[in-house]
């Protein structure tokens, strides 16, 4: 993957993912975009609901690889300092980015 994936975010249309959290409920999140960070891929999702435990603005951030098939491959992010880089990446990002309100 060479570039960041962007996907559209309106009311009508966005892409989703369906994560099993870690009490075995699932939560519907809207991948924002996947991008690259000391040349791994990464995901952020945005919760689409509330869920218990998850604040209104939080984003995971997951490490992304496609399998075989092109399925989409989620991965958590255990080490700190990855995880920092992959933080410090997004919120470049989404610094670069025009939201409207």
């Amino acid at each position: 993957m060479n570039e960041n994936k962007q996907f559209p975010m309106d009311d009508e249309s966005y892409v989703a993912v369906e994560l099993t959290l870690d009490d075995g409920s699932t939560l519907e999140c809207a991948v924002l975009t996947v991008y690259k960070a000391d040349d791994k891929d990464y995901i952020a999702l945005l919760p689409m609901a509330e869920a218990e435990g998850v604040e209104d603005d939080e984003v995971f951030l997951y490490r992304y690889s496609e399998a075989e098939d092109g399925a989409p491959v989620l991965d958590d992010i255990e080490d700190d300092a990855e995880y920092d880089v992959a933080a410090d990446a997004f919120e470049a990002w989404l610094a670069e980015q025009d939201f409207e309100d």
